[in-house]
């Protein structure tokens, strides 16, 4: 018997409401919110998770669909009330929830709260809408920032660097992004592993730029993947997993790999080259750090993980030289906010000249570590041109003794240095590249 002081569960759209107002009032990334939905039953859960992410994909749009409906804009202290109209709003626009549902289920959970005078507001915003449907969302949508809910200053930047590949990439952006495998080939072939997934019931295809790669038709929990475990593949973008190839490792190779975290494209190398090289990484967060070491022994895999700032170098090199270096560098994520939709509200125009700045002394840092024709290879998740192309035409201007090497690719589209994947290109996230030998 449950005590009549016990509160009642928490429902999936009130735990929506507490996560979505953490990511946009105190900037935590909807990751780190949604541990809000742990104690929810799993059903509960997804459909916790469906409303988090869909409000957030929809955030700017859906803001402008409530502003054209409101007299007066919600106070910043009824953020919560402004987020259950937001919720409200994405279910009946997006979700196949019925209208009348979507109304009474939003417009009721304002009597678990101390706000009973919202019930009134919301009632009447979302049946307004449902009036107003059509000539609402035809005056939002004449701005392709609010059609395709993206921030001004990110859309402007987009078609400054991007021109007509600019809705393009803001529809992909909105995209629910595939789920990918990187297959462990220590532990069988990849067609193999295609085959053992087959017999579960899950369908997926071959990626046609490398041998480790498969991309699912729909995603399911790690749990259902045949001897994950064990160590026979890991999730991971198929951008992603150019990176270990490109570096081109060689048997005896010394390998540094700088902002490493969660370690990824690490285990990859280790998967292709074994023991014949050896791999220390270095990330400055311990948290991450204790992601890396579980993946390698999850993969049973060897590497030095240290947890250290890339830009003091002083504090961890032993002295001896690597002969490459992977510096995956900290970015705008700008190709990726199809798995991370709360970029577009917590990425802010003025961070874009602080990241530059900082991979700007990443690189000037790690060079130094470099052997003589030794490859540094540079990654970032971000389509932005000021952090990928024009950062490595300035690094060589200041550098003599940097040489691009051509990356000849059948993926992305080439720059002035490296090569660049837009988001959704081959269902690939975003992601640049660019190899620097040391001459």
């Amino acid at each position: 018997m449950t005590s009549n002081n016990t509160p009642p569960p928490s429902s999936a759209r009130e735990v929506a409401v507490s996560v979505i107002c953490s990511v946009v009032r105190d900037g935590k990334s909807l990751t780190d919110a949604l541990s809000l939905s742990d104690t929810l039953d799993p059903r509960e859960a997804a459909f916790c998770r469906e409303l988090c992410y869909g409000t957030l994909r929809w955030y700017v749009r859906l803001e402008a669909v409530l502003a054209a409906l409101l007299k007066k804009a919600f106070k910043p202290k009824d953020l919560d009330i402004k987020v259950l109209a937001l919720l409200g709003l994405y279910q009946i626009i997006y979700l196949s929830t019925p209208d009348h549902a979507a109304v009474s289920e939003t417009v009721s959970l304002c009597h678990k709260g101390k706000k009973s005078w919202a019930k009134g507001v919301l009632n009447g915003v979302l049946r307004n809408f449902l009036r107003r449907r059509e000539g609402i969302e035809n005056t939002v949508d004449s701005s392709p920032g609010q059609r395709f809910s993206h921030p001004p200053w990110l859309v402007d930047q987009l078609e400054k660097d991007w021109g007509r590949d600019l809705e393009p990439i803001l529809q992909a952006n909105n995209q629910y992004p595939p789920m990918s495998l990187r297959v462990n080939q220590n532990h069988g072939a990849r067609d193999e592993y295609l085959r053992l997934l087959q017999i579960d019931g899950v369908q997926a295809e071959i990626d046609p730029f490398g041998t480790t790669g498969l991309t699912l038709h729909s995603a399911v929990n790690v749990d259902q993947l045949p001897a994950f475990w064990q160590g026979a593949c890991s999730v991971q973008d198929i951008a992603a997993q150019l990176a270990a190839p490109l570096l081109n490792a060689k048997p005896g190779d010394r390998v540094l790999d700088v902002c490493a975290a969660p370690g990824g494209k690490t285990a990859h190398l280790l998967e292709i080259m074994g023991q014949s090289i050896s791999v220390v990484t270095i990330d400055i967060d311990e948290q991450r750090n204790h992601r890396v070491k579980e993946n390698l022994q999850r993969l049973q895999l060897n590497a030095n993980v240290i947890t250290a700032d890339g830009l003091a170098p002083d504090t961890w090199f032993d002295g001896q030289l690597f002969q490459r270096i992977l510096l995956d560098a900290p970015c705008s994520a700008t190709g990726v906010i199809r798995r991370h939709p709360d970029i577009k509200l917590l990425r802010k125009q003025t961070d874009i000249s602080k990241l530059v700045e900082l991979q700007q002394k990443l690189l000037e840092a790690i060079w130094p570590l470099l052997d003589k024709k030794g490859v540094l290879l540079y990654a970032t998740c971000s389509i932005l041109k000021a952090e990928n192309s024009r950062q490595i035409a300035s690094f060589m201007a200041k550098h003599s003794d940097a040489k691009a090497i051509k990356i000849e690719a059948p993926w992305g589209r080439p720059c002035e240095h490296g090569r660049q994947i837009l988001p959704g290109e081959n269902q690939m996230d975003g992601f640049y590249y660019a190899c620097l030998s040391k001459v």
